[in-house]
Parts: C-alpha cells; sequence; structure tokens
C-alpha cells in the first residue's frame, strides 16, 4: 500500500459510517430521554435562531431592539459549546446547527448593508461568498479525513487555523467580527458626535461613538475575512490530497486485479 492510500486509511479509522435510512430511522424512532433534538445546547441554538429572526424584523425601522435581540443571539453562541461538554451533550447536528445559525445570521445583516451602503456593495458580497464558502469547504474537508470536529485542525496543518480555532481567540475574533458589522448598521442611525453626546474635544469629536466602535474591530474583521481565505486554501488542498489519494488507491487496486487475472 502507497503511503498515500495509508493515510487516507488511517485518517478515516477515527469515524463510524452510518447507513444514511439506518441514521434516518434512528432519529424517528428516538425517546424523549435521548432526543437529540431536545438538548440542551440545541434548544439554545433555536432560541438563537428566533432572536435573530426577531432582529431582522425590527432592523428596518428600529435599531435599539435590533441590535440588543441580534447581540443576544450572538452571545448565546458561547453557552451552547459550554453547555454540551458540561451535559454530555454533544452532537454533529449542534455542531452543523450552530455554523448554520452563525453563517445565516451575519449574512442577513451584510444583506442589509448592501441596501444601506449601495456603493460597498460588491464588497458585501465578497464577504458573504467568501465566509459561506470557506465554512462549507472547510467543514467538509473535516469530513472526508474524519475528523469528529470542525474545530480541530492540527498545527501541522495550520498554525493560523489552529490559532484561531482555540476557544478565547475564537470568541474574541468572531464577536469583533459582529460588532463591526452592527457597528456599520448603527453608523445609518447614529450621527450625534461625541463632541455634542460627551462634550468630547480633539481629533475624535466629529465621530458617533458608532463610527468609534467600527474603528476599533475593523482590524479583528480583516483579521477574520484572512483566516476565512486561510481556511479556504487548506480545505481546497485536502480536498484534492483526498482525491489523489483515493485515485492512487484506486490504481493500486485496479493493478492488483490485474496481476489476479
Amino acid at each position: 500500500m502507497s503511503s498515500s492510500s495509508a493515510v487516507l486509511t488511517r485518517r478515516r479509522g477515527s469515524i463510524d459510517v452510518v447507513d444514511a435510512k439506518v441514521a434516518v430511522d434512528l432519529a424517528t424512532a428516538q425517546t424523549y430521554s435521548e432526543n437529540v433534538f431536545l438538548f440542551v445546547p440545541n434548544l439554545i441554538g433555536y432560541t438563537r435562531i428566533i432572536l435573530a429572526a426577531l432582529s431582522l424584523h425590527y432592523m428596518n425601522y428600529h435599531p435599539k431592539y435590533c441590535t440588543l435581540l441580534y447581540c443576544i443571539s450572538c452571545l448565546l453562541d458561547a453557552f451552547d459549546g459550554h453547555a454540551a461538554r458540561a451535559l454530555g451533550q454533544a452532537s454533529k447536528f449542534g455542531a452543523v446547527l450552530d455554523m448554520v445559525t452563525d453563517r445565516c445570521t451575519t449574512t442577513s445583516l451584510l444583506c442589509y448593508l448592501t441596501s444601506a451602503y449601495p456603493e460597498y456593495a460588491l464588497w458585501f458580497q465578497f464577504l458573504i461568498a467568501l465566509d459561506f464558502s470557506s465554512h462549507y469547504m472547510h467543514m467538509n474537508s473535516s469530513l472526508v479525513t474524519g475528523s469528529k470536529s470542525h474545530k480541530q485542525v492540527d498545527s501541522d496543518v495550520s498554525r493560523l487555523l489552529r490559532a484561531y480555532y482555540n476557544p478565547v481567540t475564537l470568541f474574541i475574533v468572531c464577536a469583533g467580527n459582529e460588532l463591526f458589522y452592527i457597528a456599520l448598521y448603527l453608523m445609518k442611525w447614529v450621527d450625534t458626535p461625541l463632541s455634542a453626546s460627551f462634550g468630547l474635544t480633539g481629533f475624535f469629536a466629529s465621530w458617533t461613538w458608532a463610527e468609534i466602535m467600527a474603528a476599533f474591530c475593523a482590524p479583528i474583521c480583516l483579521y477574520k475575512n484572512v483566516v476565512n481565505v486561510v481556511q479556504l486554501w487548506k480545505a481546497s488542498k485536502i480536498l484534492v490530497g483526498v482525491d489523489l489519494a483515493e485515485r492512487a488507491k484506486a490504481r493500486e487496486e485496479e493493478a492488483l486485479r490485474g496481476k489476479r487475472d
């Protein structure tokens, strides 16, 4: 067996493959005491979706309600993982629900920003495409290599991604990224300069507090999207590597069959 096919076999041995029909039957027959849909972390996820939907409802005409509901939805993202570990209720469904909720919530806000700042619509569309493609490719590369979580990245694959998925770093970066977009949203509603609000003088006197927040969080947003680019590139290379290993294994098996014949 070649080294490429050996690596393929070794990495995939970390997970068990369940037939799709068997999985559907198990989900249908699950009991109340062991219902994954009702795990506490997943209930938190459903709450996040409801809060995000309500924030979108208020987005066009009530910035205070919108911002409050949006921020609570994002903050709850920090609690579902802790609940999963504390209660022993980690699940693949919960991990995907969490990622999908994050992507859809951020995308909905970016869609609003495209209409609020039409001159920058192309940039917001690019950020949406990058965010979705990066996480979709990364999730699939994690699945095909048998990783139990898309947040488990070895340092030999990428030191940047390894550092990014550290829980503390992940929270700070994701929070800063969301706060940057929220600040851009609030800049369309807040027009009182700091000189009038707080009597501030100097360079920032003519700025609003929303503009200050946007300037402070902008580097974090930039870092987050650099990570997205790296994540997309690394995931693409992993998928191509798996393709090459599978093709090499197929050629070896074909050669062995030819020798037997």
